[in-house]
Protein backbone atom coordinates (compact mmCIF):
# COMPACT_ATOMS: atom_id res chain seq x y z
CA UNK A 1 0.00 0.00 0.00
CA UNK A 2 2.91 2.62 0.68
CA UNK A 3 4.81 1.42 -2.06
CA UNK A 4 1.29 2.45 -4.77
CA UNK A 5 1.34 5.67 -2.70
CA UNK A 6 4.64 6.87 -3.28
CA UNK A 7 4.43 5.38 -6.96
CA UNK A 8 1.51 7.66 -7.33
CA UNK A 9 3.42 11.05 -5.48
CA UNK A 10 6.28 10.67 -7.83
CA UNK A 11 3.46 10.52 -10.89
CA UNK A 12 1.99 13.89 -9.76
CA UNK A 13 5.34 15.14 -9.38
CA UNK A 14 6.27 14.36 -13.45
CA UNK A 15 4.11 17.16 -14.66
CA UNK A 16 5.75 20.62 -13.21
CA UNK A 17 4.89 22.50 -16.07
CA UNK A 18 2.80 25.80 -15.45
CA UNK A 19 1.84 27.26 -18.88
CA UNK A 20 2.83 26.49 -22.36
CA UNK A 21 2.39 29.25 -25.33
CA UNK A 22 0.42 26.78 -27.84
CA UNK A 23 0.24 30.05 -30.47
CA UNK A 24 4.02 30.21 -30.59
CA UNK A 25 3.99 26.66 -32.54
CA UNK A 26 2.26 27.67 -35.35
CA UNK A 27 3.88 31.46 -35.62
CA UNK A 28 7.71 29.71 -35.71
CA UNK A 29 9.63 27.65 -36.80
CA UNK A 30 11.81 26.12 -33.69
CA UNK A 31 15.34 26.48 -34.05
CA UNK A 32 16.97 25.77 -30.41
CA UNK A 33 15.95 25.91 -27.01
CA UNK A 34 17.32 27.15 -23.71
CA UNK A 35 16.45 27.06 -20.28
CA UNK A 36 16.44 30.85 -18.14
CA UNK A 37 15.70 31.91 -14.69
CA UNK A 38 12.89 34.10 -13.90
CA UNK A 39 13.27 37.28 -11.54
CA UNK A 40 9.92 37.17 -9.75
CA UNK A 41 8.50 38.73 -7.03
CA UNK A 42 6.66 37.17 -4.01
CA UNK A 43 2.54 37.76 -5.10
CA UNK A 44 3.88 36.85 -9.29
CA UNK A 45 4.92 32.93 -7.36
CA UNK A 46 1.49 32.98 -5.20
CA UNK A 47 -0.38 33.49 -8.26
CA UNK A 48 2.06 31.07 -10.65
CA UNK A 49 1.07 28.53 -7.76
CA UNK A 50 -2.56 29.29 -8.62
CA UNK A 51 -2.12 29.03 -12.37
CA UNK A 52 -3.33 32.99 -12.66
CA UNK A 53 -0.75 33.97 -15.82
CA UNK A 54 -1.37 34.41 -19.81
CA UNK A 55 1.85 33.81 -22.09
CA UNK A 56 -0.03 33.97 -25.62
CA UNK A 57 1.02 37.73 -25.41
CA UNK A 58 4.60 37.83 -24.49
CA UNK A 59 7.64 38.48 -26.07
CA UNK A 60 11.26 38.58 -25.30
CA UNK A 61 13.56 41.10 -26.01
CA UNK A 62 17.34 42.44 -25.39
CA UNK A 63 18.37 45.62 -23.94
CA UNK A 64 22.13 46.48 -22.70
CA UNK A 65 23.08 43.05 -22.40
CA UNK A 66 20.21 41.81 -20.82
CA UNK A 67 17.31 39.93 -22.00
CA UNK A 68 13.47 40.79 -20.92
CA UNK A 69 10.40 38.95 -20.80
CA UNK A 70 7.28 41.65 -21.35
CA UNK A 71 3.76 40.96 -22.19
CA UNK A 72 3.47 37.79 -19.71
CA UNK A 73 0.19 39.03 -17.37
CA UNK A 74 0.65 37.51 -13.72
CA UNK A 75 -3.19 38.54 -12.32
CA UNK A 76 -2.60 39.06 -8.69
CA UNK A 77 -4.44 37.29 -6.55
CA UNK A 78 -7.45 38.61 -3.94
CA UNK A 79 -5.30 38.09 -0.86
CA UNK A 80 -2.47 39.95 -1.83
CA UNK A 81 -0.69 42.07 0.87
CA UNK A 82 -2.00 45.54 1.44
CA UNK A 83 1.41 47.22 1.39
CA UNK A 84 2.14 46.21 -1.96
CA UNK A 85 0.55 47.24 -5.71
CA UNK A 86 0.96 44.41 -7.54
CA UNK A 87 2.06 45.47 -11.36
CA UNK A 88 0.29 42.41 -13.65
CA UNK A 89 2.16 43.48 -16.59
CA UNK A 90 6.07 44.07 -15.31
CA UNK A 91 8.44 43.68 -17.49
CA UNK A 92 10.49 40.62 -15.85
CA UNK A 93 14.24 39.83 -15.88
CA UNK A 94 15.61 36.25 -17.45
CA UNK A 95 18.76 35.01 -16.09
CA UNK A 96 21.27 32.98 -18.12
CA UNK A 97 25.02 32.74 -18.23
CA UNK A 98 26.79 35.29 -20.16
CA UNK A 99 27.85 33.41 -22.93
CA UNK A 100 24.48 32.35 -23.90
CA UNK A 101 23.09 35.97 -23.60
CA UNK A 102 26.24 36.74 -26.10
CA UNK A 103 25.02 33.79 -28.34
CA UNK A 104 21.44 35.04 -28.35
CA UNK A 105 22.20 38.60 -28.88
CA UNK A 106 23.98 37.62 -31.80
CA UNK A 107 21.54 35.37 -33.11
CA UNK A 108 18.86 37.85 -32.61
CA UNK A 109 20.76 40.99 -34.26
CA UNK A 110 22.97 39.48 -36.78
CA UNK A 111 20.64 36.42 -38.17
CA UNK A 112 17.41 38.00 -37.23
CA UNK A 113 16.19 35.46 -35.44
CA UNK A 114 13.44 35.73 -32.55
CA UNK A 115 13.29 34.96 -29.22
CA UNK A 116 9.89 33.40 -28.03
CA UNK A 117 8.84 32.04 -24.44
CA UNK A 118 7.46 28.65 -24.95
CA UNK A 119 6.55 27.38 -21.74
CA UNK A 120 7.00 28.39 -17.74
CA UNK A 121 8.04 25.73 -15.65
CA UNK A 122 8.90 24.53 -11.96
CA UNK A 123 12.23 23.23 -11.64
CA UNK A 124 13.27 22.52 -7.32
CA UNK A 125 10.80 24.90 -6.55
CA UNK A 126 12.09 28.00 -8.77
CA UNK A 127 10.14 29.08 -11.64
CA UNK A 128 12.28 28.59 -15.09
CA UNK A 129 11.57 29.78 -18.99
CA UNK A 130 12.17 27.55 -21.65
CA UNK A 131 13.11 30.07 -24.19
CA UNK A 132 12.78 29.05 -28.04
CA UNK A 133 15.26 30.53 -30.81
CA UNK A 134 13.08 30.78 -33.80
CA UNK A 135 12.30 32.02 -36.83
CA UNK A 136 8.96 33.40 -38.11
CA UNK A 137 6.86 31.43 -40.66
CA UNK A 138 5.27 32.73 -43.87
CA UNK A 139 1.53 32.69 -44.45
CA UNK A 140 2.01 29.58 -46.87
CA UNK A 141 3.69 27.55 -43.99
CA UNK A 142 1.18 28.17 -41.78
CA UNK A 143 -1.26 27.00 -44.40
CA UNK A 144 1.12 23.88 -45.11
CA UNK A 145 0.91 22.88 -41.60
CA UNK A 146 -2.95 23.16 -40.90
CA UNK A 147 -2.93 21.15 -43.61
CA UNK A 148 -0.97 18.39 -42.85
CA UNK A 149 -2.56 18.48 -39.45
CA UNK A 150 -6.20 17.98 -41.22
CA UNK A 151 -4.79 15.29 -43.36
CA UNK A 152 -3.61 13.31 -40.60
CA UNK A 153 -6.99 13.46 -38.46
CA UNK A 154 -8.72 12.43 -41.28
CA UNK A 155 -6.33 9.18 -42.29
CA UNK A 156 -6.37 8.45 -38.36
CA UNK A 157 -10.44 8.44 -38.57
CA UNK A 158 -10.48 6.65 -41.88
CA UNK A 159 -7.68 3.89 -40.00
CA UNK A 160 -10.28 3.81 -37.06
CA UNK A 161 -13.18 3.44 -39.15
CA UNK A 162 -11.91 0.08 -40.63
CA UNK A 163 -12.23 -3.00 -38.76
CA UNK A 164 -9.22 -5.62 -38.77
CA UNK A 165 -9.87 -8.65 -38.13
Amino acid sequence: MELMMLIMAKQNKKDNTIITNKKASHEYHFIEDFEAGLVLEGWEVKSLRAGKINLAESYVFIKNGEIWLTGCQITPLKTASTHIFPEPNRVKKLLLNRKEISYLIGAVERKGLTLVARSLYWVKGKVKVKLILAQGKKLHDKRAAVKDREWNIQKQRTLKGKRFS
